[in-house]
């Protein structure tokens, strides 16, 4: 069958009976007066009162004149309780016959508890308000298969209470995020996510034509670059919370389509990101997690302040047991990473060797939230150096739970230093390195007109989500994670 025509006979068949016994499939309206929420945390609030609820029903028991069904209204599930006594003859026929698993209705009725001490709603009058045409998954448990799960997420959000719960913490952690910005005085503003020059990152950019402009426009793997010049033309304290892409592979930890959260503060530095890094940590931990320990991935996680700080160069001589400098030896490099079976997949440097290093074995050893500091300057074209003269710059990664979850720099603001970076990432472009940074002639010139001493600060909210709801995989906290197209 076409995809122009997914519907059978039966379900045509279907919907003429229906309409024979008078019955509306999709009336126009219907307004519900109470959510089942309202009625499960206040019974004796509602004990004996009449209540409309709307949802679907997920679950339907028979037992000859009368019988139960479980409504799932706004993510809970409420217990409604059908009589034919109670009911005329018609209602009850339409709740015995034509509704099934999986419709959503209309009900009024009188709360009250079953002797089982279950809060119920004894049905006075119902009304169907959407005929479901295809059958729920028989399981009210959950569904196993993590193809169907992902690729139809409703089925996953109305079969899985805690699918439900995992993306509920999502919207509050955004929330928690956005309340302690506004309240450290942040302003929230919007950037363009179609740009003609990618920046802000080193990654690969997803590209397209725009059509009218007659010219080749990339989705941003960052903000970064756009909240800079805010910050030249005179706001000081800024976040934006949205999409950023990146056109690399997909793991547990990565997908192409991901929520950044990026600010910057004029006259801030990379110390007084860590500051804000963990008030935004401590408030999520103190608004949603509401305990100073999780379990993520069989590791006990302690979330209290202050966090660990220790320099990337410490780090590489307690977890990697060489000296980070050694590796700008090409041939012990070489030598040390094939010991190790590490693997470089970019062309060979110091600062690509060190980064495989950190991955493979400094961050699997960050189980407690800590700060690594001082990074080599490659790795960092965006961040101000340690002094004029070092190859290393005011950048740190936050690492909680192994993940890398935020990335700050004390934000480099020499226009000219800022030119020859850009100039060196060129080279770099042209050698093959598709992950270098663009040139962005613009953003010099911005730079031009003066950019304070700024401290920038990005997270992954996606992976902080992750860390705070125990979730193994990065899609298990995408509402609609990239898949490929099953034709």
């Amino acid at each position: 069958m076409s995809d122009q025509n997914i519907f059978d006979k039966e379900t045509f068949e279907l919907l003429s009976s229906l309409k024979d016994d008078g019955i509306i499939a999709y009336p126009l309206k219907y307004f519900p007066t109470h959510k089942a929420k309202e009625v499960l945390e206040d019974f004796e609030g509602f004990n004996e009162k009449t209540v409309s609820i709307a949802g679907r029903i997920v679950t339907k028991r028979l037992h000859g004149k009368a019988g139960f069904a479980n409504l799932l209204s706004d993510g809970e599930k409420i217990q409604i309780y059908f009589r034919k006594d109670n009911l005329d003859e018609d209602t009850f026929h339409l709740i015995k016959k034509r509704i099934n698993v999986g419709d959503i209705i209309g009900i009024q009725g009188e709360v009250f508890k079953t002797h089982t001490g279950e809060i119920t709603v004894s049905v006075k009058k119902c009304e169907l308000l959407s005929k479901a045409l295809a059958p729920l998954p028989e399981k009210f448990h959950g569904i196993e298969n993590v193809e169907v799960r992902y690729r139809q997420r409703y089925l996953d959000l109305i079969m899985n209470a805690e699918v439900r719960k995992a993306f509920k913490i999502r919207s509050a952690i955004i929330r928690s995020v956005r309340e302690t910005l506004n309240e450290e005085g942040y302003m929230e503003v919007e950037t363009p996510t179609l740009q003609d020059i990618y920046g802000g990152a080193l990654a690969r950019p997803f590209s397209t034509h725009h059509n009218a402009l007659g010219q080749d426009f990339f989705l941003r793997i960052a903000p970064e670059l756009y909240l800079k010049r805010l910050i030249i033309g005179g706001f000081e304290k800024i976040f934006e919370i949205g999409k950023a892409y990146r056109n690399e592979g997909i793991s547990v930890n990565h997908n192409p389509e991901f929520t950044l959260m990026e600010l910057y503060e004029a006259y801030g530095n990379f110390e007084t990101m860590m500051d804000i890094s963990e008030r935004l940590i401590s408030d999520i931990r103190d608004k949603v997690v509401k305990s100073d320990t999780i379990e993520y991935r069989g590791n006990t996680i302690d979330l209290t302040t202050p966090f660990r700080r220790i320099s990337l160069a410490d780090a590489f001589k307690e977890y990697a047991n060489i000296d980070i400098n050694d590796l700008k030896d090409e041939t012990f490099a070489k030598e040390y990473l094939k010991k190790e079976n590490i693997r470089i997949d970019k062309k060979f440097s110091w600062s690509n060797a060190v980064d495989e290093i950190l991955k493979k074995k400094v961050e699997p050893n960050l189980i407690n939230p800590t700060f690594l500091y001082e990074y080599p300057l490659p790795l960092s074209p965006l961040a101000k150096k340690v002094s004029p003269e070092s190859e290393w710059v005011e950048r740190f990664q936050l690492v909680i739970g192994t993940l890398e979850v935020g990335n700050a720099f004390t934000e480099l603001n020499d226009p000219v230093d800022q030119q020859e970076r850009f100039a060196g990432q060129s080279k770099a472009k042209e050698a093959g390195d598709e992950e270098a940074h663009a040139y962005d002639r613009s953003y010099i010139e911005a730079m031009k007109f003066g950019l304070p001493p700024t401290g920038g600060l990005g997270f992954g909210i996606d992976r902080i989500v992750m860390i705070m709801t125990g979730s193994d995989s990065i899609r298990d906290v995408l509402l609609f994670p990239q898949m490929r197209r099953r034709d």
